[in-house]
């Protein structure tokens, strides 16, 4: 592995580019391939640490294959999932804002003067660049996506980016108009966004509104056989009860639904495909759940099988995926769960708890030692590897 990097380092400085942004960017590829590695069937007795690395610009755990992303600073790095030892690196002289996994692919957002808008994806086996693109996303982006398009957030403007990274849709307050007067409100902010099946849900504060509003857009807008990303395909907009509001999740089904979940009144409200309020569940959380708006404007979930799992901050609520009806709830959780093999693994204070989809109750706990961290832990696999995402450092984890 020395030799094969050493190799890259060198094939790097003679083939740096030297045009354009090109300059200031050092990568390092590899032509050895990811481990294969099997998950395992059940979660085992116990977890050691296997290694740990600063990791800043990933919300949550970034892994493809056999290959674990951390991004810290300038450099996204691939790793040996087992191991921790880079694979492949990319760095640019520009701070990270978000990087994330869509498509099976490596997706980073990288700061430049105007917001985070030069988005790069990198092939996770190799490291080598497949598109880079310029964009308009904000100084603040998170990545989201459906697994089809991944969306920039921002408090003003929304980007959503197909898998050859053609941008298919702008939302907000657009730069450069190319078609004026298409955008359906102006002056509005955004609280909180959510993306599935090809739609974008999003919790608007408009001057002209009262209340916050809920509004539901494609990923994509084709007209007379032209793709036209800045006039977006609007399928409703309703606004809401209160001011205080932010969206948890959308069903995966082409009709679907959206779940709202507002601090004022502590209730998830579910609205139907066309907007119209379909149910409302009470919710007995503590106040700080739901103050504010999440962090960079998504709501912490995840999602097995049929199941969309919403870490409130202080507990997990488990959803139904097509009606988004509450399931159960699941107390004193630092996180949503991951699928470990056949089971349910979710994070607690001073461990796992391997939980009943079904009931939510944990079936037996694994203890981890996080040393003093205390905080939110976002969760993920790669084979057999446990990661662990903890405020700015990826740790890996084996049985």
């Amino acid at each position: 592995m020395a030799v094969s990097l050493a190799v890259g380092v060198a094939l790097a400085g003679v083939l740096a580019w030297r045009t354009g942004d090109s300059v200031d960017t050092e990568q390092v590829t590899t032509g050895e391939p990811a481990p294969e590695l099997q998950s395992p069937a059940r979660v085992p007795g116990s977890f050691a640490q296997l290694w740990s690395a600063p990791s800043s610009a990933t919300p949550a755990p970034v892994a493809v294959g056999g290959t674990v992303v951390t991004a810290e600073d300038g450099a996204v790095t691939g790793r040996n999932a087992r191991t921790g030892e880079p694979r492949w690196s990319y760095t640019r002289d520009l701070d990270l804002c978000a990087v994330s996994d869509h498509w099976d692919k490596v997706t980073a957002a990288y700061r430049k003067e105007d917001g985070c808008s030069e988005v790069t994806q990198l092939d996770p086996e190799s490291g080598h660049r497949t598109a880079q693109r310029n964009g308009d996303a904000q100084a603040d982006a998170r990545l989201t996506g459906d697994g089809k398009h991944l969306v920039t957030t921002g408090e003003t403007l929304l980007n959503a980016w197909s898998e050859d990274l053609v941008r298919t849709m702008e939302y907000g307050d657009v730069p450069a108009k190319v078609h004026p007067g298409k955008q359906p409100r102006q002056g509005c902010a955004y609280g909180s966004v959510t993306v599935a099946a090809g739609r974008v849900g999003v919790v608007e504060r408009c001057p002209d509104d009262d209340t916050d509003r809920l509004t539901v857009i494609g990923t994509t807008h084709q007209a007379d056989d032209e793709m036209r990303s800045d006039e977006p395909d609007e399928h409703y907009s309703t606004t809401l009860d209160g001011t205080s509001a932010r969206v948890i999740a959308m069903s995966e089904e082409e009709a679907g639904v959206a779940a709202v979940a507002t601090g004022e009144d502590q209730q998830l409200v579910v609205y139907g495909p066309d907007g119209e309020r379909q149910a409302g569940y009470q919710l007995q959380l503590p106040a700080d759940d739901l103050a504010g708006d999440p962090d960079g404007r998504v709501v912490t979930t995840s999602r097995v099988g049929d199941t969309v799992y919403w870490y409130t901050g202080s507990g997990t609520i488990a959803l139904a995926g097509a009606s988004l009806e509450p399931l159960w709830s699941l107390p004193d959780t630092l996180g949503p769960p991951v699928a470990y093999g056949d089971e349910l693994l979710m994070p607690i204070d001073g461990g796992l708890a391997v939980v009943d989809a079904g009931t939510g109750e944990a079936e037996r706990t694994i203890s981890v030692d996080r040393g003093a961290y205390a905080g939110p832990v976002r969760l993920a696999t790669s084979g057999p590897v446990l990661l662990e995402q903890r405020a700015g450092e990826l740790v890996a984890l084996g049985g």
